[in-house]
């Protein structure tokens, strides 16, 4: 299986009602790195990529990040990580990024 070159991570919080449930929607991307494969294999079992201050092992079947670190600290409680195959120009807002090109991650930080 061909696994994907690169990544977009971006970082986004993850709002939650009173009670503690994920509310609808969720912040702007606070920030953004694209990650390139390096290679190696992580911790995890999955493909390693790194790059602008993040190490992430992708599942590239499923899109899913198992494993990140941010400037070599683990995740902050209360963000979300989504990734992008293909990653988005710089300078394009949020707004003009296509809601089906990001995929939503199961990391619970």
């Amino acid at each position: 299986m061909s696994h994907p070159q690169s990544y977009e991570i971006l970082l986004i919080p993850q709002f939650t009602d009173a009670k503690g449930a994920d509310a609808p929607g969720t912040g702007r991307t606070i920030r953004s790195a694209v990650v390139e494969a390096t290679g190696a294999t992580g911790e995890s079992g999955y493909p390693r990529y790194a790059g602008e201050g993040m190490v992430a092992d992708i599942d590239p079947a499923t899109h899913t990040v198992e494993a990140i670190l941010v400037d070599g600290s683990e995740l902050d409680y209360g963000l979300t990580v989504r990734i992008s195959e293909k990653p988005v120009p710089e300078g394009v807002p949020d707004s003009h990024v296509p809601e089906n090109s990001v995929r939503e991650s199961n990391t619970d930080g």
